[in-house]
């Protein structure tokens, strides 16, 4: 064992968040890429620009290696969910079976028609018959992630279902599905995955950039990725402005503890940093006036519920404002990147692909991006603690009590490095030995338009 004293529930929680913290990261590409794919070549249809096909032949072959490590990972949490959290499921398992089948369904559906999309590049006269191949795996990636959001937006607000004594009954399982925190939590995953993927992709052609090949392709995929990438973070925006009422209204120990509001008021303010002392007390932070009520409830008079008013056995680890700081902290950095490069396309347009600060800035965006991902779940799970089903059945009540939980998560753990260091070990020979521009030109392809 790791330690002297084997505790069967914290294993189960750092192997699940490890498992968790490792999926994401191909679940988020595994959601975006098939859009950015989308994109690229319905534009190369369109404006008949071999360039942006090209980008989403070459999106595609990368997209296919995160697809596996992602059904392995995906796997690894179907399983874990029945081994180390038994209890859990014999309560909720009939109210989240469907979302967990349809999720399963949605994965099938998208792998056929991803394969079949793969098979027939080149094999049809009319372009937009491949294209209309790829739009049922664009659907079924994000219905995938739809129906496993909605299993984590019950476990956050539980609803069709009436519970007697701690024990549910009465199931409604499509009510269960149209829990409160399904609307906020669905559209922030999606919207998140899309943005996060565009980062990346934008990185990618950053990186060529920077390192002197100006070749226009790059320009292209850099203005394409860019482009949606703001778009996209002005939707999260719209939504993390959502997702703060939601919590006001249905989970407000989280928000007072995102926020270290401790006394029910009016007029609440918004801590920005700060350093919490053990007697409650707020240094060095800095206080927005009535910014919390207008979170919370769109008015500068509303009234916040402060966390004096939560049962303290159900308050959440005040620890997750530093974490949520730290989440905007790297979401204002994207958005200052992001609005250098609109300003820049719109005044010096000659500059936009040569500036080093901004294509630096565009590179560091991409793992930023993906770490406000990791925060984001992070939060949301600690946040709802000590509940694992919110206001059912607390987090120590739902795990295993069988031993062995510490020697399975060194294992996984294990494959989790052997998975990720192949993954970045195919994905990087795959693309440095088959540049762009040695494709461009082994396929004779030229011009290609306007960028």
């Amino acid at each position: 064992m790791l330690l002297a004293s084997y505790d069967p529930v914290m294993y189960s929680r750092m192997l699940t968040g490890l498992t968790l913290a490792f999926h994401i990261i191909f679940a988020t590409i595994g959601v975006g890429v098939p859009l950015m794919i989308a994109l690229a070549e319905w534009i190369g249809i369109r404006r008949n620009d071999e360039h942006y096909l090209l980008m989403a032949r070459r999106w595609a072959r990368g997209f296919v290696i995160t697809v596996a490590v992602g059904v392995v990972t995906g796997t690894a949490i179907g399983l874990q969910l029945s081994l180390l959290w038994p209890s859990f499921m014999k309560v909720a398992g009939q109210s989240i079976a469907i979302p967990l089948f349809l999720e399963t369904f949605a994965f099938f559906f998208e792998a056929i028609f991803l394969g079949i999309y793969l098979y027939t590049w080149d094999r049809f006269k009319n372009k937009m018959t491949h294209f209309w191949m790829l739009i049922p795996v664009v659907i079924g990636s994000s219905a995938s992630a739809f129906f496993i959001t909605v299993v984590n937006a019950f476990m956050n607000a539980p609803a069709g279902v009436t519970v007697v004594d701690g024990k549910i009954t009465d199931i409604s399982p499509f009510g269960a599905m149209l829990s409160p925190a399904m609307p906020t939590k669905v559209s922030h995953v999606l919207i998140t995955a899309y943005l996060t993927c565009a980062f990346i992709l934008a990185a990618i052609s950053a990186w060529s950039l920077l390192k002197g090949r100006n070749h226009v392709y790059y320009k292209k995929a850099l203005k394409l990725t860019m482009i949606s990438a703001s778009v996209f973070l002005l939707s999260s925006a719209i939504i993390g402005d959502l997702s703060g009422k939601y919590l006001a209204n249905y989970q407000p120990e989280k928000l007072a503890a995102m926020e270290w509001h401790f006394e029910t008021s009016k007029q609440a303010p918004l801590v920005l940093g700060g350093i919490l002392t053990e007697d409650n007390e707020i240094k060095y932070g800095i206080k927005i006036p009535y910014a919390l009520s207008i979170l919370a409830h769109g008015l500068p008079n509303a009234e916040v519920t402060g966390l004096n008013d939560i049962p303290a056995d159900e308050t959440p680890p005040l620890w997750i404002h530093y974490l949520f700081d730290l989440k905007m902290s790297f979401v204002a950095m994207m958005v200052v990147v992001a609005l250098a490069f609109l300003l820049l396309l719109w005044r010096k347009r000659s500059l936009v692909y040569s500036n080093k600060w901004l294509l630096r800035g565009i590179i560091l965006a991409a793992p930023l991006a993906m770490l406000t991902i990791e925060h984001g779940w992070i939060f949301a799970e600690v946040g709802r603690q000590p509940w694992i089903l919110h206001g059912i059945m607390r987090t120590t009540e739902g795990a295993t009590v069988s031993d062995h939980v510490d020697t399975m998560l060194i294992v996984f753990a294990l494959l989790y490095i052997v998975l990720g260091l192949t993954a970045i070990r195919v994905l990087t020979r795959m693309f440095r030995n088959n540049r762009a521009e040695d494709e461009i030109a082994a396929r004779g392809i030229e011009g290609g338009g306007k960028q």
